[in-house]
């Protein structure tokens, strides 16, 4: 009974990290969700890891996606381009996904999250203005990169946020908190169909799942408000972002590589 308490406790307080994160960053995470629920939650298999953080991530994106469509910083044509087309992507890849051992997948995972932290990382150019032009050459530049970011998404088993904001930002040039918003409709939609992909395979651990939710939604309030006071200041959430990124990344790499060398 105790551990079963212990599990519980471990999912709730690991949800609400990640929830935090996704509603200050749009992003991070699913790059959370899978260690968490395999190093502190103690899930044992990484394709269930996976698969249930997909599915616990991309309810709490939704959630998120709320409040910051409440605050106006969700470009709606954008985002939902962005979302369909890369959903094609994402049943793709999360089919080839579960075809590979998993420990091999979350060291991929980390080299490809040191990647994007250095793209992320390298001086932007400023917006001069905050409207950005929505035109069909936009909606198809944005289609391109979505059908890139969801392969990944589901080839990974994340939501994908850590690709999805630099890709908006990328083939729209929109502000970064306007990406965050509008990032959270195509990492529930992508991390959804991913779940359900797993799910189909029994990869789903849905009271696991459940617990990560509840918490991810409390999470998920603190994380709006601090992105929303944080909107002004252009480059400290790309900052952020990238040190989170980076952070992560070295953990998972660490953990693989001394699991997958011999004693």
């Amino acid at each position: 009974m105790t551990d079963v308490i212990s599990q519980s406790l471990a999912a709730i307080a690991s949800g609400s990290l990640v929830g935090f994160t996704l509603g200050l960053i749009g992003g991070g995470g699913s790059i959370l969700a899978t260690p968490l629920l395999l190093y502190v939650v103690g899930v044992s298999q990484p394709h269930v890891a996976i698969g249930t953080g997909a599915l616990a991530v991309s309810i709490n994106a939704y959630a998120n996606l709320i409040g910051h469509a409440r605050k106006g910083h969700v470009w709606w044509r954008c985002a939902t381009v962005f979302a369909t087309t890369g959903t094609i992507g994402a049943l793709a890849g999360s089919s080839l996904g579960k075809a590979f051992d998993g420990r091999g997948l979350l060291f991929l995972f980390g080299l490809l999250m040191l990647i994007v932290a250095a793209l992320m990382l390298r001086p932007r150019a400023t917006v001069a203005s905050d409207i950005v032009k929505t035109d069909r050459m936009t909606c198809w530049k944005t289609a391109a990169v979505a059908l890139g970011a969801g392969a990944a998404s589901g080839f990974f088993g994340i939501g994908g946020g850590f690709l999805i904001v630099p890709g908006l930002m990328l083939s729209t040039s929109m502000p970064m908190i306007s990406a965050v918003g509008s990032s959270l409709l195509a990492v529930g939609t992508f991390g959804l169909a991913t779940a359900l992909n797993y799910a189909v395979s029994g990869l789903v651990d849905w009271t696991v799942a459940a617990q990560f939710i509840s918490g991810g939604v409390i999470g998920g309030l603190g994380g709006m408000l601090l992105a929303t006071r944080l909107a002004t200041k252009r480059n400290l959430l790309n900052r952020i972002f990238a040190v989170l990124i980076i952070v992560v990344a070295f953990y998972v790499l660490y953990k693989n590589s001394i699991a997958a060398s011999p004693l």
